[in-house]
């Protein structure tokens, strides 16, 4: 799973550049889209480089009617090779956090989940997504958003949660992920709650701990309801 790496330059200039703000209109061909042309769409895009490298583009995966949106960052070399989201040991580590809430990326109803990924398609290398290509990937998440119209979004890793936040959270771009975390944001009208990454995880399971108080936050929102 691709995870945003350090690079050269003060960390505040260096995540500004990676998540500046990229919003703009949803063309009308994608907002009119249902699944299948979607995941069509995505499949022949050439709308930026990545299309040269890519081996297969990662849509998304699970229940379609899921209330849960599960985000992530880009695609990693498992994930490009498979075309699904979340595969190796993040995966298997996502997967257990999902089990956790009662929910699995087979199941369907109230244990059903969705899980994509800001990019389609894998940065070379693993590399940070440049601000370019997220503009032109940002529609195909906004459509998967208004076509899934789920009842929270949990945005994993400070690249997906700095993305869904970009323009309703102040200076999101300088600010780390653990400020941005315990507390319910939204995207879209949606309740959005922010995480570790599993891939982070793996690295330091000492932060599991707090991990599962973010998901035992989302959960107290499903059941409450209420608006943030």
């Amino acid at each position: 799973v691709a995870v945003a790496r350090p690079a050269t330059g003060s960390a505040t200039s260096v995540v500004a550049r990676v998540v500046a703000p990229v919003s703009r209109a949803m063309p009308a061909e994608i907002a009119g889209m249902d699944w299948g042309p979607l995941q069509q769409a995505v499949a022949s895009c050439q709308a930026c480089g990545l299309c040269q490298s890519r081996k297969n583009t990662v849509f998304g995966v699970g229940d379609t009617q899921a209330r849960w949106l599960v985000v992530g960052e880009a695609p990693g070399e498992n994930e490009d090779i498979q075309g699904e989201p979340f595969v190796g040991q993040a995966g298997q580590l996502l997967d257990n956090m999902l089990r956790a809430v009662g929910l699995n990326r087979q199941g369907t109803g109230t244990q059903g989940v969705y899980i994509a990924n800001v990019l389609k398609c894998r940065p070379p290398a693993n590399r940070n997504p440049q601000p370019e290509e997220v503009l032109q990937c940002e529609p195909y998440l906004r459509r998967q958003v208004a076509l899934l119209q789920p009842q929270i979004i949990l945005a994993l890793g400070r690249f997906a949660a700095q993305s869904l936040l970009q323009h309703s959270v102040p200076d999101v771009a300088t600010m780390p992920l653990g400020k941005l975390r315990g507390r319910v944001h939204r995207y879209e009208g949606v309740p959005v709650i922010v995480s570790y990454h599993p891939a982070y995880l793996l690295r330091t399971p000492q932060d599991k701990a707090r991990t599962w108080a973010d998901l035992c936050l989302a959960m107290d929102v499903m059941r409450s309801g209420a608006p943030a």
